[in-house]
């Protein structure tokens, strides 16, 4: 069954410039390393267009795997971890990171 990562990010302080830089940095530094993490088939990037409750998002990564198992692979990955390290100095304490997992129910 598929599985999906979905990374929520948080509005970083500072206003504008901070999300210019954000985003900068998100699409030059962290992009490319996601690109490589293994069983990845596919990723979206969304901006939130509109905020109504909750926290104040500004976009959501979407990242496909085929299965769980692929999904445990790409988190143990050292293309992750080099991903992860990277979105600590980009994004501090903005990430929400949930696996997804398609319910019936």
């Amino acid at each position: 069954m598929a599985m999906k990562l979905l990374a929520l990010y948080r509005r970083p302080e500072g206003g504008d410039e901070e999300l210019r830089t954000f985003w900068q940095r998100y699409g030059r530094e962290h992009m490319p390393l996601i690109e490589k993490v293994p069983g990845l088939r596919r990723t979206k990037i969304w901006n939130v267009a509109q905020h109504y409750a909750g926290e104040d998002l500004i976009a959501v990564t979407e990242m496909e795997f085929d299965d769980r198992a692929a999904v445990d692979t790409a988190m143990a990955s050292a293309e992750m971890r080099a991903a992860g390290r990277t979105l600590r100095e980009i994004a501090p304490g903005l990430l929400t990171l949930v696996a997804l997992e398609e319910s019936w129910a």
